[in-house]
């Protein structure tokens, strides 16, 4: 151990950075892929609809309601 407590981290050779790096944009490559998915499924109103018809039925009806209601005034 270092002096001030930390461990020392020897240097890595520029072919380890660089598979590092290589790690590390492959990752986040996936994770942005996964993310993209992730937002589509939530987004998709006819998941929603599949999932929750009676939910969705109701705020149809309540919805439409507001906008019949407020066009009276």
């Amino acid at each position: 151990m270092a002096a001030d407590g930390k461990a020392r981290v020897p240097p890595q050779t520029p072919e380890q950075i660089r598979a590092e790096i290589e790690r590390t944009r492959v990752e986040l490559i996936h994770s942005v892929s996964e993310l993209r998915e992730e937002v589509a499924w939530r987004t998709d109103w006819r998941e929603w609809v599949r999932r929750r018809p009676l939910t969705c039925v109701g705020a149809a009806f309540f919805i439409g309601f507001l906008i019949g209601n407020s066009q009276r005034r």
